[in-house]
């Protein structure tokens, strides 16, 4: 009996009539249907079975299915909740689906179970209008508190064409300026401990120590933070419900600015999910040359990190050093992808274009001169008595609080737990490379960057095993649902003609299915989850940021410390406010 079986068989036993039906996805994840009065028992049954437990909850959303077309025998649902839990001992995921029928839709609350449910499904509640009965704080997130209607539903405006000009009158303002007033007895936060007053101090949405546009309220005892309630939505922009009215081909420019410091690593999950559905072979070529500008933006990003928590712990001269750096990177990127932080240079089936005469030297350069300027920085910043004062023993969290909170990548590591995609779940050829994944041991401000540090080393290797063994070939897949023809082929016959112009004007249609593919990307593990209607357009495309839950995960490993304490967990973390807001 296979591991899906196994797992299927045994939910069918334990539950019964609350398993409603198994789903063949593309993706071949197991895809359990479940009764909403059933789910938290489901949910509870697969994190705390003996047997390989699915311990974290990797994401959580919902999909409105009022206008779909083909639902292929799924159970009769207006919006469907979809719960996808990870088990590291199996290895692998499980996607679970509640149907949901009721005019005024909701569902029992998973944030007793997982801490990590409590910001996705006032996500959910936000975006969908799902309530979560039980939920303690369940109120929007990323829209204003003001807002009319919930924008991820199908009947919501997709452009700002659909909707009236925006207009803001004198009472409308006050309105929007009452709403913004923080109210502590709204979070449940008391303004007196003992014979103490406490003191609420906003801080952001402008502080330079919050990178980016971020508000943070903090509740403090005297100098020690005793709370902290995040305001997030600020750089909202709707990107899933853009990739509604886009065609697969024409969403990957959004894809790039979802994180903007990862450049094509962005693109990555995106094209891979696409070609999952589409069943689209990727020639070798261009998957070592998608590896390649992927760790090239890994290690800017790192870059960019590196540099300015150095300054956000009083140094100046690094982050001058690093955006230097970093600019060198950019002249491989613009050399071979034609731009720099937003090349939009992967493609469905493979990438834009081939290598240019000469990267090879570009390559090889970089790879001379990047592991000394490592070392200057190792002595300048890590090994800094004053650096590490800062940040050994700042932040500390366990492997268990971190799997908890939904925490992946660099974070994950430096609690001393060795899970890389790369390595555990391999993609793109991955497996053909040697590499090493670098761990921490306290899982404090300190091993957070030591394992950043440790992984641009890695990340070189990578690049220089893809220099030496770049693969002949093709650069794209020649399935007529990738990108379109080579211009010069058009003129030649009319079927290639007409393949082009398809391509370039509708774009390829998807058969109907879903799919989920997911990488290790800067900051974590990052996936999109895409639904397709058998049209031109997906019909629902989620996107599984690390960065939401690294985020939710701050005021719970800032409380008792101090706000310069903070300044070092908030560098340490290394979101960015794109990549939680989408």
């Amino acid at each position: 009996m296979s591991e899906t079986e196994n797992i299927v068989s045994a939910l069918q036993n334990e539950f019964g009539a609350g398993f409603l039906t198994l789903q063949n996805t593309k993706d071949e994840f197991p895809t359990c249907w479940i009764s909403a009065d059933s789910i938290i028992e489901v949910l509870s049954y697969l994190k705390n079975i003996h047997d390989r437990p699915y311990k974290m909850l990797h994401d959580l959303s919902a999909i409105d299915e009022q206008a779909r077309n083909y639902r292929q025998g799924q159970p009769e649902s207006r919006f469907t909740i979809v719960y996808t839990l990870l088990s590291f001992e199996r290895n692998s995921f499980i996607r679970l689906k509640v149907p949901l029928t009721s005019e005024n839709p909701s569902v029992r609350t998973a944030t007793k179970i997982w801490n990590a449910a409590n910001w996705y499904e006032r996500e959910v509640y936000d975006m969908f209008g799902v309530l979560f009965e039980g939920h303690p704080c369940l109120r929007r997130i990323l829209m204003p508190q003001s807002w009319k209607g919930h924008p991820l539903q199908k009947c919501h405006p997709a452009r700002a064409t659909e909707m009236g000009p925006f207009q803001l009158p004198e009472d409308k303002q006050e309105e929007e300026q009452a709403l913004l007033q923080f109210k502590p007895e709204e979070w449940g936060l008391d303004q007196v401990s003992g014979n103490d007053e406490l003191m609420f101090l906003n801080l952001g949405p402008q502080h330079p120590g919050t990178h980016g546009v971020l508000r943070l309220v903090l509740q403090l005892d005297g100098e020690h933070i005793v709370n902290i309630v995040p305001d997030i939505g600020f750089h909202h922009r709707g990107a899933e419900k853009m990739a509604e009215r886009q065609s697969w081909h024409t969403y990957i420019p959004y894809t790039d600015r979802v994180e903007y410091l990862g450049g094509v690593m962005n693109n990555f999950p995106y094209v891979m999910a696409v070609e999952k559905l589409g069943g689209i072979e990727i020639p070798d070529r261009a998957k070592v040359i998608r590896i390649m500008m992927s760790e090239f933006f890994r290690i800017s990003s790192h870059l960019v990190w590196y540099g300015t928590f150095a300054q956000d712990l009083g140094m100046m001269t690094p982050v001058f050093l690093t955006f230097y750096d970093r600019e060198k990177i950019f002249d491989v990127v613009s050399a071979i992808c034609g731009d720099r932080m937003h090349p939009n240079w992967f493609r469905i089936g493979g990438v834009t274009q081939d290598l240019p005469n000469g990267w090879e030297t570009l390559v090889k350069d970089f790879i001379d001169y990047f592991p000394k300027q490592l070392k200057l920085y190792d002595k300048m910043v890590m090994k800094n008595s004053l650096f590490k004062a800062r940040t050994v023993g700042i932040g500390v969290y366990t492997t268990e609080e971190a799997i908890d909170w939904g925490i992946t990548g660099p974070g994950l590591r430096a609690t001393g737990f060795d899970w890389d995609f790369r390595k555990k779940q391999p993609y793109s050829g991955f497996e053909n490379f040697e590499f090493d994944i670098p761990t921490g041991k306290n899982g404090d401000c300190y091993d957070r960057a030591w394992v950043r540090v440790q992984e641009m080393r890695q990340s070189l290797r990578i690049i220089e095993q893809c220099l030496k063994n770049m693969p002949g070939g093709d650069y794209k897949s020649s399935n007529p649902l990738t990108t379109p023809p080579r211009k010069e082929k058009t003129m030649h016959d009319i079927e290639t003609l007409i393949n082009h112009f398809l391509n370039v004007t509708w774009g390829p249609v998807l058969p109907p299915n879903e799919a989920i593919f997911g990488v290790e990307a800067t900051k974590g593990y990052n996936s999109y989850y895409l639904i397709s209607d058998g049209s031109t357009t997906s019909y629902r495309t989620r996107i599984r940021t690390p960065s939401f839950p690294h985020l939710q995960f701050v005021p719970y490993i800032s409380k008792g410390y101090t706000i310069p304490d903070l300044m070092a967990i908030l560098g340490s973390v290394d979101y960015v406010l794109s990549d939680v807001d989408r």
